[in-house]
Parts: structure tokens; C-alpha cells; sequence
């Protein structure tokens, strides 16, 4: 597997660059757009692969982070989303907000990305809220005690302490506690 590549920027054309290396090997390999207005031909370019392997083709794609390249790997989870289509959005977003679109519900954020369909939109905010949920950890960021209280009156509702999470993670901030309850109530009545 070819984890990382390390060289010149030789050529380029579209999205597809060629990258010498200093062992005297060039890899061709489709990158994302800021990649390449970030890199002139003949700058140094660093970049964390993915191979793609089928029967006629192998394919490598470049992301500037392992961020990046996690992200394309969890849209590559997504059941019939294909390294083209994971590629197109990762090339077209920012990961922190299309993160932050996945925890709101935001299908206009998706629908907004170029080449991508409502359902398809919909499919991929629906198999990555149920991934992030076991990667987002609520408790990473510091909670009130009314929002506590959010989440123990749902638990006590008898929601199960994820789902109670879950549910709290997609409440606009700026209510009362008995509002944001109601809240959560309402969303899963949908």
C-alpha cells in the first residue's frame, strides 16, 4: 500500500498531477484542487495516498491531510458511493464544515457541492451521522448544566444515553431548557 507520497511536482493536468520522487519514480495521481494552486510545478509536494484497486485500474488519489484522507475513507463507507463520487466532495469542501452539516442535518450543504444529487446528498448525511455518532464523543466539548439536564430529562424519557446525545447534538443552542426538550421530542417524531 502506498501510504504517502514525498517529491517534485512535475506536471499537471486537470486534477491529475505526476510527482517524481527521488528514487527515480513518478506516480500519477488525481488531487484535490487546493493541492495543486498551493504547489507550482517544480515545488515540493507531500501528499497522503489512496490506492484504488480494481480489475482494469489502479488509481491513486492525494489529500493534503490524513484528516482528508480519513474522510474520503468514511464516504468510501457509505454504501454506493465510489472513490469518484468520495473524491468529488472532498475536493469540494471544507471537512470541518460538511462535519458540522452531517451534525445539523444541513441537506442544503450537501445539495450545494457540485455533481451531487438530493438523494445521493441524503444517502451520504444519513450513513455519516450513524459513523460520526460513534467517532463524535460529546463529552470532548465542555456541557452547561442546563444542557446536562437536556440530556438527562431525554435519558429519563427513556431514551438511551447515546440517542439522548445524539439528539442534544442537533438542538439549536439558543433555548430554554424546556424548549430544547421539546425539541428533541419533535425530531424524533419526524
Amino acid at each position: 500500500m502506498i501510504g504517502k507520497i514525498k517529491g517534485i511536482l512535475f506536471s499537471v493536468d486537470e486534477n491529475t498531477v505526476l510527482i517524481d520522487t527521488p528514487c527515480g519514480v513518478s506516480y500519477e495521481l488525481y488531487v484535490t484542487p487546493d493541492i495543486i494552486s498551493n504547489t507550482p510545478i517544480g515545488g515540493e509536494i507531500e501528499v497522503y495516498t489512496y490506492l484504488q484497486v480494481r480489475d482494469d485500474v489502479f488509481k491513486l488519489f492525494g489529500f493534503k491531510s490524513k484528516d482528508y484522507i480519513h474522510f474520503f475513507k468514511m464516504l468510501l463507507g457509505v454504501s454506493g458511493v465510489g472513490p469518484k463520487t468520495a473524491f468529488l466532495i472532498v475536493s469540494n469542501v471544507n471537512i470541518n464544515e460538511l462535519m458540522q452539516a452531517v451534525k445539523e442535518n444541513n441537506l442544503d450543504y450537501f445539495t450545494s457541492i457540485p455533481g451531487l444529487g438530493k438523494k445521493t446528498a441524503m444517502k451520504i448525511m444519513l450513513e455519516l451521522s450513524q459513523k460520526i455518532k460513534s467517532e463524535f464523543k460529546i463529552g470532548q466539548f465542555s456541557l452547561s448544566e442546563e444542557d446536562k439536564t437536556v440530556i438527562d430529562a431525554l435519558v429519563a424519557l427513556g431514551y438511551k444515553s447515546q440517542e439522548a446525545k445524539s439528539l442534544f447534538s442537533r438542538i439549536p443552542r439558543d433555548m430554554s431548557i424546556e424548549n430544547k426538550i421539546k425539541y428533541a421530542l419533535n425530531l424524533t417524531v419526524q
